[in-house]
């Protein structure tokens, strides 16, 4: 099946992608986690404050994105794989509609 006839075909291979960088940090069990499930429930002290920023960090470099840490509410959109991934795509889009770079 093609991507024009499932549109919620590209925000998984994102989420996808997503669980590729965060593995680097959080090791194979974030593999088992659902895309909407919070990574702090499921991971417990393995995905700290600490460990959370490593991610975003990695996640900025993976996906030439920039977060900022005050506009952008983190603990919301770094909570969840599915989260992260609409976010970088929401980043994405407005890179693309703004003609910028990063």
């Amino acid at each position: 099946m093609n991507d024009a006839s499932n549109p919620q075909r590209p925000e998984h291979d994102l989420q996808e992608q997503v669980r590729t960088v965060l593995r680097q940090h959080l090791g194979d069990a974030v593999v088992s986690v659902a895309p909407d499930e919070k990574l702090a429930d499921a991971l417990g002290e393995r995905y700290d404050s600490l460990t959370a920023m490593e991610c975003i960090t990695a996640l900025e470099s993976a996906f030439e994105i920039e977060v900022d840490f005050v506009a952008h509410d983190v603990r919301y959109w770094f909570a969840t794989v599915e989260r992260m991934a609409r976010f970088i795509a929401d980043q994405r889009e407005d890179r693309a509609l703004l003609g910028s770079g990063r």
